[in-house]
């Protein structure tokens, strides 16, 4: 459900795409955007860190496609979305506790040394600031409709194919126990 209502804007702004176009596209995403964030606040009490900024990102750029009628401002949001979070990841690679092994160490057992965290922290920073090249280059270099269809279908694609690889790498990291489902117990 969390990952439905994560995409749910961007669907939102690709089918809004095909029946009007750009602008109404943008305006329609920012409507989604902050349905979202009272959804949230609804549901939880709270607005994720996440979904906070995005939002953030969404009404600037957003309002800055429709104030000028240049498209090239939504376009540019993920490539600055991804630089963001591949430099929160980035700042906090070299601490005690990366910010990846924050968000997800509770997911995982503790035995996992810092090593570990580093390197997968490492993996997400290089992801993020690759996804932000290739949304430029695509955001630059093909139409506005290619680069929609790429934002929904080709960010989502290669977003899952590197989940999958990150799965890999965290079983094989995982302590032998982890993996047999601890029959200690």
């Amino acid at each position: 459900m969390k990952l439905l209502t994560d995409f749910l804007p961007i669907i939102l702004f690709f089918v809004a795409y095909r029946i009007h176009g750009i602008y109404t596209a943008t305006e329609v995403l920012i409507v989604a955007a902050i349905l979202l964030m009272a959804w949230q606040w609804w549901r939880r009490g709270r607005v994720e860190t996440m979904t906070w900024v995005s939002t953030l990102l969404i009404l600037t750029f957003g309002g800055l496609t429709l104030y000028f009628h240049n498209d090239t401002f939504i376009k540019i949001k993920p490539s600055i979305l991804y630089v963001l979070f591949a430099a929160a990841l980035l700042f906090t690679h070299w601490r005690e506790e990366p910010l990846l092994q924050r968000l997800m160490g509770g997911q995982l057992p503790a035995a996992l040394p810092l090593s570990f965290w580093r390197r997968l922290n490492g993996y997400w920073i290089a992801f993020f600031l690759f996804g932000a090249v290739l949304n430029l280059i695509v955001a630059y270099a093909f139409s506005t409709g290619i680069w929609v269809d790429f934002k929904l279908f080709g960010m989502l694609a290669i977003t899952v194919i590197f989940v999958l690889f990150q799965a890999v790498v965290i079983s094989r990291a995982l302590p032998q126990e982890a993996k047999d489902g601890d029959s200690s117990a």
